[in-house]
């Protein structure tokens, strides 16, 4: 994933088609929906609930089109309660996901966080993902460079990048290549499509910060 947030292309993968924009994409950019008992659409980050799948395109344009135009009643072909309030349930679903899986990563020893010692990493090439707070100040933030050929993520707050270290705040972290990196990588990618803008700044995240 570069500065832009798109993951290296993988070929291969199962595809499905957004019920938003009808295009059919690798699932690792789509959102899984199931119909919950009491016949609502139910978010399913790990997918792995059963029943039959709903896809979204992990971008909030497309979730809301799903919520506003009654996408998922006309998918299941039966009613389906949509909550208004669905983009920011999964917003916040994802970002607990992804917090989740760099704390994993911190446990294994594969991730670091604070400036001299993710500096480090990156002089070293043991980084693979630079993470940097949307709402860290930006003249510390280009002082580090996204690795050579890795990632960057960018959009998540600095207490959610706390959180994962078991601090109340951290503005810099970086994680080694590796199952965990990867992970990281694309489940950041969708929280990305629901959190960023078209302008490119963290939603409701980045205004007047320093």
């Amino acid at each position: 994933m570069g500065r832009g947030g798109h993951p290296k292309d993988r070929s291969g993968g199962p595809e499905r088609k957004c019920i938003a924009t009808g295009k059919v994409r690798p699932t690792r950019e789509l959102l899984r929906f199931v119909v919950g008992p009491d016949g609502q659409a139910v978010p399913d980050m790990l997918e792995k609930l059963p029943g039959r799948g709903i896809w979204v395109s992990a971008e909030r344009a497309a979730l809301e089109r799903a919520v506003n135009k009654g996408l998922f009643s006309r998918a299941a072909r039966q009613k389906i309660k949509a909550p208004c309030d669905l983009c920011d349930t999964v917003e916040g679903q994802l970002a607990h996901r992804v917090v989740n899986l760099i704390s994993l990563a911190r446990k294994g020893g594969a991730a670091v966080s604070g400036y001299e010692k993710v500096k480090a990493w990156l002089a070293g090439d043991e980084a693979e993902v630079l993470i940097q707070a949307s709402d860290g100040s930006g003249r510390g933030k280009s002082k580090l460079s996204t690795p050579y050929g890795g990632n960057f993520v960018g959009w998540l707050t600095s207490a959610e990048i706390g959180q994962a270290f078991g601090r109340q705040s951290a503005v810099h972290a970086a994680l080694r290549a590796g199952g965990l990196a990867q992970r990281v990588v694309e489940e950041a990618a969708r929280l990305k499509g629901l959190r960023v803008s078209h302008g490119g700044d963290a939603a409701g995240k980045e205004s007047g910060t320093t």
